[in-house]
């Protein structure tokens, strides 16, 4: 009689969970839309994930993916500049790039038509570009793993961007005394 109990009441666990379980595996199963992070240069075509096969197939060409998260994209919906600032040690006018060099390894940045380019205020060209030069701006890191730079600003800062700068931290400095006065403070307990 306990053996039968146990059996009835597997079978009918069984016959209920066994829906739900298929169910859960039609959802888990690929979409055949291709992934936003798929699409992420305008140039790439997007396709649909390949079904796997039974034998590997030997790919020509590397597949890279791009996202979003990493910067890999010159497409400012996708992907968020990424400051920079130091001092030009080196310059390239006729591939129109220039290198800062660092601690560990030294960046090259390239200068395109999209890049927005100023020295003391007023707008600049790559001519205005020397070494040892300070210089400050944003950059995107493009698929191919060039520094595509967004804004350039050469020279030091000038009066109307410290004022700025001093503004903005007299405004977090507010903000973070607000905060600590609305919090309230833990009373001791006795």
């Amino acid at each position: 009689m306990k053996t039968k109990l146990h059996l009835i009441t597997a079978c009918t666990a069984f016959a209920f969970c066994l829906p739900f379980a298929a169910n859960g595996a039609t959802k888990k199963s690929a979409s055949p839309t291709p992934s936003p992070a798929a699409s992420a240069s305008p140039k790439a075509k997007a396709s649909p994930t390949p079904k796997a096969s039974a034998t590997p197939k030997a790919s020509a060409s590397p597949k890279t993916t791009a996202s979003p998260a990493a910067g890999t994209t010159t497409d400012a919906s996708k992907a968020r500049a990424i400051p920079f600032h130091g001092m030009i040690s080196a310059v390239d006018a006729r591939a129109k790039t220039f290198t800062i060099a660092g601690k560990e390894h030294s960046r090259v940045f390239k200068v395109t038509d999209k890049t927005v380019m100023t020295k003391a205020g007023k707008p600049a060209t790559m001519k205005d570009v020397v070494a040892n030069e300070e210089v400050r701006g944003s950059y995107w890191k493009v698929m191919d793993g060039t520094l595509e730079a967004k804004t350039v600003k050469l020279g030091p800062k000038t009066e109307a961007e410290k004022a700025a700068d001093e503004k903005a931290k007299a405004r977090k400095k507010e903000k973070e005394k607000e905060k600590e006065s609305a919090e309230p403070s833990p009373s001791p307990s006795p």
